[in-house]
């Protein structure tokens, strides 16, 4: 890597049909010049899409789709992994075939609203809980979709294991009730993401799989209060396999549940000796301690690596930062490049004024 930069995985819902576009190879490719690229997250199956505008890697033409972005990417003499997703109860039954939506329980998020298919508003459904037969397939979904990555040329994957998604309601004890060996206890409750790595890494060495945690966040309804002795579990289990990373919302930008202490890269660095990115809330200077500190290994940034392409640059040379980029350009379907890739870069500002 040639910085400890990392841009962080955003969905920006600017793929109409699910395949990614000349726009999504460009405002990746603008973006090449931190260490790591992470894409959105990208959906792995039917069942697990649900999310209007935002791109997938389950058949072939969406496949060919990312190829275009990695290709460019690697011109640009970046690395780029892809980040697997699935949605679980927060997708909305009328993106699915089979008109239904599943999760570890049948446990709805609560308050908030799904965005249905056609752009409409809903409540959020009662999830179907998923069989154990229904698990098993499901892993080999993630296995397909990482096959099809390698395919495309992706130098990794990130299984999306944040933010209230289908693994996260498998961890958190709010969502997972269930009384199987996918349910109760620690080892169980974590079993079906380590099932997830080990089908992964058949066909990806398991040094280029890397996995997102999200112990503090309260969206999609999240938040238990075993959270930390879990998430420091899960952490601790991870340890010795040689994953990537281990990328960690640590901050609390993206809203915090409250219901236990808050876990940090220094409270997860304790139990894991492997790379550690951290996200959520980050600026240049307490990037910089944190890496220093030994807390974390990288710094991913998101609204920062919006509105600055260049973010890299900027913050080599102490360049000023343009302004945050404002919701709704962040993942509004219909934007096109306005908010996506249409932010300046420094240099070319520079000789406009000239």
């Amino acid at each position: 890597m040639k910085n400890r930069l990392v841009l962080a995985p955003l969905t920006r819902a600017r793929t109409p049909n699910r395949i990614p576009n000349e726009l999504n190879v460009l405002y990746y490719t603008q973006r090449a010049s931190a260490g790591l690229v992470i894409t959105e997250a990208t959906g792995i199956s039917e069942m697990g899409y649900g999310w209007g505008e935002a791109a997938a890697i389950y058949n072939d033409e969406q496949a060919a789709g990312w190829k275009n972005v990695v290709d460019s990417v690697h011109e640009a003499g970046g690395l780029i992994y892809l980040q697997l997703w699935h949605m679980g109860r927060q997708s909305h039954s009328s993106y699915h075939e089979s008109k239904d939506i599943v999760s570890a329980s049948a446990i709805a998020v609560g308050e908030g609203q799904a965005t249905a298919l056609d752009g409409s508003k809903h409540d959020y459904e009662v999830p179907r809980a998923l069989t154990i037969a229904e698990i098993k397939a499901t892993v080999q979904d993630y296995k397909a979709a990482a096959q099809r990555c390698l395919d495309a040329g992706f130098d990794g994957v990130e299984i999306h294991s944040a933010n209230g998604y289908l693994v996260d309601q498998f961890f958190q004890s709010c969502s997972n009730q269930r009384d199987d060996e996918y349910g109760g206890s620690f080892e169980n409750r974590a079993r079906f993401f380590f099932e997830i790595v080990d089908a992964i890494s058949e066909v990806y060495p398991v040094n280029r799989i890397g996995f997102r945690l999200s112990p503090n966040g309260a969206f999609g309804g999240m938040g238990s209060s075993d959270n930390f002795d879990f998430f420091t579990y899960v952490a601790a289990q991870a340890e010795g396999r040689g994953l990537a990373y281990l990328h960690l919302m640590d901050g609390l930008g993206f809203g915090f549940h409250g219901k236990c202490k808050q876990v940090r890269c220094s409270d997860i660095r304790k139990v894991f000796s492997g790379p550690i990115i951290g996200n959520v809330g980050l600026t240049r200077d307490i990037a910089e301690g944190l890496i220093r500190s030994g807390a974390m290994d990288l710094a991913a940034f998101g609204r920062l690596y919006i509105s600055n392409p260049d973010l890299a640059a900027r913050f080599q040379n102490n360049w000023p930062l343009n302004p945050d980029a404002t919701y709704p350009d962040w993942c509004t379907r219909g934007y096109g490049a306005k908010g996506y890739t249409d932010f300046p870069f420094y240099e070319a500002e520079e000789k406009k004024s000239q």
